[in-house]
């Protein structure tokens, strides 16, 4: 148990750590924020300066190693999550990594192990929060058997607007920086797997429409990840599941998940966190009420220290649940490319 104070190191500073992390840790009592790495030194001293952080460092590694701290928050683009993970943990700093987890399966695997090999250490994924406020009626929903065995799922991701050709490559776009990542895939398949459980056969099929955009420096890049993705999933409780990720589908309907049972049927808007259920007696879906206990809200950073100083356990997200988001994302870029099936795990 850690009952001093706990003092943290940031790799990265964009918005999710501005917005989420900075204040979440701020506000726990006995946590200080002494270093900061961004991608340069400029932008380093402005975080530094915004959040009042004393300390500035030129690279990653030089953060890591230095022994000012005890945990690593890890806000960069995925491409250096391993890396700073695995790093972290051999220098004896526990590691709060933000989602997605790392490039492609094997950097998730290499990380789990790098932290089953330091059990003392913590090691967090930061966990995909949309529908944090309705997860645990959902959950409870199915376990009670209020749909019966769940027999197909139906969730849709869109981006509601028209196909951008015009605009600059975004990060998500380069697979320098993202690797198999796809849109919010993983980050949606987390959730499913929260509600059902994780998959164990992927067909996919996937489409980048747009084929080149122009990069920072102005040279026009080839876009390898798709903006538009179909997965069909068996999963391991026995449903199928059809999956759509897209980032061209202009006015499309209500981001949504259907869950249908042999006794009931669930509707989730993605949106709104809005639960509507019938069952096999009913006519049509009734707005479901959710009970105020039952909603969770963003506690990444409490969860975290509370982990480190032994007062409760990591369960969004585990790196054990990023491998499976992980091992999935490759399933559908393995899928799309092959035309065949792939099993789970890998």
């Amino acid at each position: 148990m850690n009952s001093g104070t706990i003092k943290i190191g940031m790799v990265g500073a964009g918005a999710n750590c501005r917005v989420r992390h900075v204040p979440g840790f701020r506000a726990i009592e006995g946590v200080e924020l002494v270093s900061v790495c961004n991608s340069t030194r400029e932008s380093s001293e402005r975080a530094a300066k915004e959040f009042n952080i004393p300390n500035v460092y030129d690279n990653w590694l030089d953060l890591v190693q230095a022994d000012d701290t005890d945990a690593i928050c890890i806000g960069t683009w995925p491409s250096l999550h391993a890396p700073i993970t695995i790093s972290a943990l051999q220098y004896d700093k526990h590691v709060l990594t933000e989602a997605r987890m790392s490039m492609n399966s094997a950097e998730a695997r290499a990380m789990l192990q790098a932290s089953q090999e330091t059990p003392h250490l913590i090691a967090q994924v930061v966990p995909a929060p949309m529908t944090l406020p309705v997860d645990q009626t959902i959950i409870d929903m199915i376990s009670k058997g209020d749909i019966g065995d769940v027999l197909a799922v139906d969730l849709k991701v869109n981006s509601k607007d028209f196909i951008d050709t015009k605009s600059p490559l975004h990060w998500r776009q380069n697979k320098d920086l993202s690797g198999f990542n796809i849109l919010m895939m993983g980050i949606w398949y987390e959730i499913l797997m929260r509600w059902i459980g994780s998959a164990k056969k992927v067909t996919a099929m996937t489409n980048t429409f747009v084929k080149k955009r122009q990069d920072e420096t102005g040279k026009m890049r080839t876009i390898e990840i798709p903006d538009h993705v179909d997965v069909i999933c068996e999963m391991n409780c026995g449903a199928q599941a059809n999956l759509r990720f897209s980032a061209i589908t202009g006015l499309a309907p209500t981001n949504e998940a259907w869950i249908f049972g042999t006794d009931g049927t669930l509707r989730v808007n993605l949106e709104k966190n809005q639960l509507f259920f019938g069952s096999r007696n009913d006519k049509e879906l009734s707005s479901v009420k959710i009970d105020p206990l039952k909603q969770s809200d963003w506690r990444v950073e409490e969860e975290f220290v509370n982990a480190i100083r032994g007062l409760g356990k990591v369960k969004l997200s585990t790196f054990e649940d990023g491998v499976k988001y992980m091992e999935f994302t490759d399933a559908v870029t393995k899928s799309s490319q092959s035309g065949q099936a792939v099993s789970l795990p890998l």
